[in-house]
């Protein structure tokens, strides 16, 4: 797991936890909060599979047999 994976998990948590506490005190900033925190997560977890699909592209074209 590369950071931006590691950062998208964290955000879900720390986001879920803030939608949570929102809900149960009726605390709307406090939730929304929580909902961006997420949606950050999500994002960070797209920017890690990018850099994740980058990579193996770049390790098939130098790991694929030469034609020479």
């Amino acid at each position: 797991m590369d950071k931006e994976h590691v950062k998208g998990a964290v955000d879900k948590v720390v986001g879920k936890t803030k939608e949570a506490a929102g809900h149960v005190t009726g605390d709307r900033k406090l939730e929304a909060e929580g909902k961006v925190d997420q949606a950050k997560g999500a994002v960070h977890n797209k920017v890690g599979d990018a850099k994740d699909a980058g990579k193996e592209a770049i390790d098939s074209v130098r790991n694929a047999p030469s034609k020479h």
